[in-house]
């Protein structure tokens, strides 16, 4: 995502009207009648509820109640002299969050402050695992990365990360995204995925699946589809992380993986962001996921961030979250359970 004006005071925004409140909404689409002579599987999608910032899944496919605390878009600037041969690429974004808002109170704090306060909230509600959605540093620096290592060891609970486009970009370097994404993943960010596939990856938690891909280009590769197919067609209760919304009509190019409309004609943020444009229109492959992930039958749900806006949408029967920035201590409680009286 593009980064605000440094300048600019930090936007705050909750979702309003019926969001804020209780939603509650049957997940699965209207179905066809089963052909006949085979009987159809009931569907693992019973629903969802929706408080604040309190997410609630319910599944006749899960017997024990499990949670996860999913947040994105920390941006932390940390740096040291190790990040001196760095600077001509880092020192937009190192100035662009160095004070915050919370996003509730609007009172004054920082990425790390607000990074913290999310990992006591973590341990507070006992979170199975901690899903870190991406854009976690503003770039791959050095000290960051140590801070935040440090800090995700001290909390003692298992977490799980994808990139966001912020993590492995060193602004005006060379190289194409891929390329970019490439050499940082493997020269800094390789502790973040614990010697997990950084492309693709995936935790149990309590019988749901909790399945990352990195759309950090807005772009999916074949081995990450072919990846949640292989999820897809499991049986099992799913919930997919990424750090892009996935498109769904009416929102704008933010929600760029799988936009009809995306491309080089409408990339209006590769100057300030120093980057090449990005390719003139998706690829096959990731209309193709798109497609298949809002018609995966054991998804439960999506989780995203990027766009520094927390939004819910419901398109298909699938709904997607988009958690507010965790600069201003915006994170997701994520419950998974069992169907009430079954």
């Amino acid at each position: 995502m593009s980064s605000p004006d440094p300048h600019s005071p930090v936007r705050r925004t909750l979702i309003k009207g019926a969001v804020a409140g209780m939603l509650t909404a049957p997940l699965a689409a209207a179905a066809p009648p089963a052909p006949a002579g085979r009987e159809e599987k009931p569907g693992l999608r019973a629903g969802f509820s929706q408080d604040d910032t309190r997410v609630r899944f319910h599944s006749p496919a899960i017997t024990k109640p499990g949670k996860l605390v999913f947040l994105a878009d920390t941006h932390l600037f940390r740096d040291d002299a190790r990040g001196e041969p760095f600077r001509q690429y880092s020192g937009r974004m190192a100035k662009a969050y160095n004070k915050t808002q919370q996003f509730r109170s609007g009172d004054a704090t920082d990425p790390e402050e607000s990074f913290t306060a999310v990992l006591k909230t973590a341990k507070k509600e006992k979170a199975d695992l901690l899903v870190l959605g991406g854009d976690i540093l503003s770039y791959p620096s050095e000290a960051a990365l140590d801070w935040l290592m440090t800090r995700l060891r001290e909390t003692e609970i298992p977490w799980i990360y994808t990139a966001g486009n912020h993590d492995w970009h060193y602004e005006g370097m060379d190289g194409t995204s891929a390329e970019l994404r490439a050499t940082w993943t493997e020269k800094r960010l390789a502790p973040l995925y614990q010697k997990q596939n950084p492309m693709m990856a995936a935790r149990e938690v309590n019988g749901v699946d909790i399945v990352t891909i990195d759309n950090s280009t807005y772009e999916i590769l074949p081995e990450q589809l072919a990846f949640f197919r292989r999820h897809a067609a499991s049986g099992r209760p799913m919930i997919l992380c990424v750090h892009i919304p996935l498109y769904v009509p009416g929102r704008s190019y933010g929600f760029g993986c799988g936009h009809p409309g995306w491309g080089a004609a409408v990339d209006k943020s590769h100057k300030i962001e120093r980057r090449p444009k990005w390719r003139e229109k998706h690829t096959a492959t990731t209309m193709d996921f798109h497609r298949e992930v809002f018609s995966a039958p054991n998804l439960l749900g999506i989780f995203t961030g990027h766009t520094h806006r927390m939004t819910m949408d419901l398109h298909q029967g699938i709904p997607q979250f988009v958690t507010p920035p965790n600069f201003g201590g915006g994170h997701l409680i994520v419950e998974t359970l069992p169907v009430p009286g079954v």
